[in-house]
Formats: structure tokens, C-alpha cells, sequence
């Protein structure tokens, strides 16, 4: 109970100024009518248009994105750069999102598939679900008539074939070609390329011309003969390596007949190959010219290059400088590059730091998945990303990935629906423990229900998306 002084003295002052407090009686409700008082507030989307994700965590929106829709209005490059370590959904998503753009008719992806298990790359199923047979390089096929890419394949201009094997040869001597041995590499594929016409030119034909040069190769310069053999010793001991070697097999013939380079998806398997051996990288510049002579064409369709374990490609100074050409090339022509890496590291303190640099800058769009928490701060740094990203990385969450697109940044949980889970998730038999199993499946129980609403909400925007683009052909 008040005492009387203050009575007296509220009393004394409403009756000179009026009353100056209401009292309000208590209003009883639910949290689901209160929250009506308090406006929504979440960052604002990429739009309506494209490929959905997921939903964006904080706010529940359904979070779409696609490049293509995206490029010249919200993003300046349609490339893109997932990071994170294993176990983390950067395959679930690759997957997903490469599903779900096939559904548009003017889609055509490549991948490189450099993982795998019982002998078969990761994306094996999806492809034989499309219908699709993988590209299979392996060295050890090569006695069984394996999977063959000819580097000097006349569907390549004579200038990009020159361009493939000086990359191969300095990939794999780890230094530039000295003038003298560029000299001789390049009168023996200039006579090579001239004398041979009723077939495919090979390998074996250059390292023969570079161990026997031509009389006139010498005259052409003023030089002795014996020089010009000396110059090119070198090379011709590189490039017996793939046609002779631990190589021989996959680029030592005519490029195979029967490679469909107008199926929707095409898999490169490179999983039979050692991702630490100098093949690696002489691959991914063999594949990389190839494709780029072969596959990216004035057609209007609209391309995606997705290459897994991409450091591979950005550690190397001349197989990054390839790849830039390429991006830079390609975003003319409807290219977007996908590299999937765990950390950053792997590629800004490696041997091509330079050309990593100018790589990621031109991915315009970043992924990433839970890291421990001082790559996540070296991430943050190098990709500029705000603190609170940072800060929130270390936590994520297995599916859940903070999405900057050109400076946009929000947190979202990728969905994978139904029909896609038996494609996607095709390794948890050989990952999963029976305990972390049965914790999955009760984890699962308890958000079957909001699952299966948010998966029928993408499977009928996918719809959608199918019956726009049908028109949109038409």
C-alpha cells in the first residue's frame, strides 16, 4: 500500500498538470498474436527467379539463387566458390544444384569428378540416373582400350593445341619453357600438323619430330641440327611420360568416338587418379583446353563448369593461368565456374598465390560451410566477409552455410528433397556408425513433418521452374 504522503502529493499534481501516467491493465495472449506487434525484419533476397536453395535460417524465406538470372543486375561474374571441410553438405549441394538446373532445357554442366569410392567417381549414380556414361580416364585402363583425349585433336585450333602442350609441359617440369625448347616444340607441331593429314595426329608423333628433328627446322633459324635436338630433349622426355609412361593411355591416341559433348551432363572421372601426383594438374589442363576448343560454344546455352577438389587447378601458376583465360573467356559466351575447396589456405598460400587471387576475385559468389574457427577468421579476412559471418561459421551446422553473393550475406539451410536423397547422400552406409545412424534417424522423426512441407514447397517450384522454361523455349 502507497503511504499518504505520496497520495497527497499525486493527487496535488494531477490537479495543477493533469494526469501524466495512464495505468494500462495486463492483457493476457499467445505468443502467436503478440508477435504481430513487432514487424518481420530479414536481409533482402536474390528474387523469384532461378534454382531454390533452401531457406534462409533467420527469417524462413525461401532462398533462390541462379547465376545466370543474377549476372549484370546483382552479380558482376557468374562464378562461384564453395568452401568447407568433409561432412559438411558441399556435396549434397553441388549435387542438388546441378540436378535441379538440368531441369531448365538450356542447361549443359561438366564435372570434374575427382572423388569416389568402389571404384566409380561420386557423381556415377546421378549420371546413370540421366543416363549418362562418365568419362573415365584411368592410366590402368589403357591395355583395355580406356577412355582417350587427344591434346592435338583437330576439333582444337592449331593455337590452342600449341597453347595445351607448352601447359602440359610446364606443369609438369614446374617452370616456363625457356625460348630455345618453345622454339623447338614449335617447329616440330608445325611439321607434325603440316605432314600428317590422312589421321588424328597423336603424342608420339611430336616426341618423334623432337627427337628427330627436320633439316629445314634448323636451317629456318640458322642453327645446327644437334642444337635443335638439345632443345627439345627436354620436352620430348614430358611428353613420353603420357604416351609412354605413368601416363600412357588417356591422351596417347585419337580422342575417343562416342564422347557426347551435347548430353546434358558431362562427367569427367578422374577419381582412379593420385590427386597429389603431377597428373593431377596436367589433367585439369588437358581437360581444361579441351573443353574450352571442344564444349563452350556461341549457342546460347547456358554452361556450368563444376570442379571438385579445385585446388588442383588454382595451386598451379600455369594451370590458374589457364583457367582465368578460360573464366574471362567464358563469361561471354554463359560460362559459370563452380570450385569446390576445403580451405581457403589450400589455394592463398600455395605456389600460384597470384593467380588464386585473381581466380577468387572473380567469384562473385561464396559458400561456406563450417570451418574451425581460425580459417574461419582467414577466410573472413581474405573474402571480406562481415564479423558476424565469421563469428557464426565455427557453429554451423551439417547443411547450413553462410551465402555471400556480391556483398549480400545470409545464413541458409539447404534442402534436399526426397526424390533427390538416394542421389545425393549416396556414401552414409560407409560413413555412419549404428549409434550415429539411430541418432540420425531420431533427429530425422523429429523434423520429418517441417521436412517434407519445405521439400514439397521446392519440388512444386521446380515445377514452376520446368513449365516457365518450357515456355520460355517455346
Amino acid at each position: 500500500m502507497r503511504d499518504p504522503l505520496s497520495v497527497l502529493t499525486d493527487a496535488f499534481t494531477s490537479f495543477l498538470f493533469g494526469k501524466v501516467e495512464t495505468t494500462r491493465l495486463p492483457v493476457r495472449t499467445s505468443t502467436g498474436q503478440a508477435q504481430a506487434v513487432y514487424l518481420p525484419t530479414a536481409a533482402p533476397g536474390l528474387g523469384d527467379s532461378g534454382v531454390i536453395i533452401g531457406r534462409e535460417v533467420y527469417s524462413g524465406k525461401g532462398y533462390i539463387y541462379d547465376p545466370f538470372q543474377l549476372y549484370g543486375q546483382q552479380l558482376p561474374a557468374p562464378h562461384w566458390l564453395v568452401l568447407g571441410e568433409s561432412g559438411n553438405g558441399k556435396s549434397a549441394l553441388e549435387k542438388t544444384y546441378v540436378l535441379r538446373q538440368l531441369r531448365f532445357k538450356d542447361r549443359q554442366v561438366v564435372v570434374l569428378d575427382a572423388q569416389g569410392e568402389d571404384g566409380v567417381g561420386e557423381w556415377n549414380l546421378i549420371a546413370e540416373e540421366l543416363g549418362i556414361t562418365p568419362i573415365r580416364l584411368d592410366p590402368t585402363a589403357a591395355l583395355d582400350h580406356g577412355i582417350r583425349l587427344n591434346p592435338l585433336d583437330p576439333a582444337i585450333t592449331t593455337t590452342g593445341q600449341l597453347a595445351l602442350l607448352r601447359t602440359i609441359i610446364e606443369v609438369a617440369m614446374g617452370h616456363g619453357l625457356d625460348e630455345r625448347s618453345g622454339f623447338a616444340l614449335k617447329v616440330a607441331h608445325s611439321y607434325v600438323n603440316e605432314t600428317i593429314v590422312h589421321r588424328q595426329p597423336v603424342l608420339s608423333d611430336i616426341v618423334e619430330q623432337l627427337r628427330h628433328p627436320e633439316p629445314e627446322s634448323a636451317e629456318a633459324m640458322n642453327v645446327a641440327i644437334d642444337d635443335v635436338r638439345a632443345w627439345g630433349l627436354d620436352v620430348a622426355l614430358v611428353l613420353d611420360r603420357l604416351v609412354d609412361g605413368d601416363l600412357r593411355g588417356m591422351f596417347d591416341g585419337p580422342t575417343t568416338v562416342g564422347i557426347d559433348l551435347d548430353a546434358p551432363l558431362i562427367v569427367f572421372d578422374l577419381s582412379h587418379i593420385d590427386r597429389n601426383s603431377i597428373a593431377m594438374p596436367i589433367l585439369m589442363a588437358i581437360v581444361g583446353v579441351w573443353l574450352e576448343h571442344t564444349w563452350i560454344r556461341p549457342d546460347r546455352k547456358k554452361r556450368i563448369f563444376l570442379v571438385e577438389e579445385a585446388w588442383h587447378i588454382i595451386n598451379s601458376p600455369f594451370v590458374a593461368q589457364l583457367f582465368q583465360r578460360l573464366l574471362k573467356f567464358g563469361r561471354r559466351l554463359g560460362l559459370s565456374f563452380v570450385a569446390v575447396v576445403h580451405h581457403l589456405s589450400d589455394v592463398v598460400d600455395g605456389a600460384a598465390a597470384k593467380e588464386a587471387a585473381a581466380i577468387l576475385k572473380m567469384a562473385s559468389t561464396r559458400t561456406i560451410y563450417a570451418q574451425k574457427a581460425d580459417e574461419a577468421r582467414a577466410t573472413g579476412r581474405v573474402l571480406g566477409l562481415p564479423r558476424w559471418a565469421v563469428e557464426i561459421i565455427p557453429t554451423l551446422t551439417p547443411g547450413i552455410a553462410v551465402w555471400d553473393v556480391n556483398g549480400n550475406v545470409q545464413v541458409v539451410k539447404h534442402l534436399v528433397t526426397e526424390t533427390e536423397r538416394p542421389l545425393v547422400f549416396t556414401d552414409r552406409a560407409m560413413t555412419e556408425s549404428a549409434s550415429e545412424h539411430a541418432a540420425d534417424e531420431a533427429l530425422r522423426a523429429a523434423e520429418l513433418e517441417a521436412e517434407q512441407r519445405a521439400a514439397a514447397f521446392v519440388e512444386q517450384h521446380l515445377e514452376q521452374q520446368l513449365g516457365d522454361s518450357e515456355s520460355t523455349v517455346a
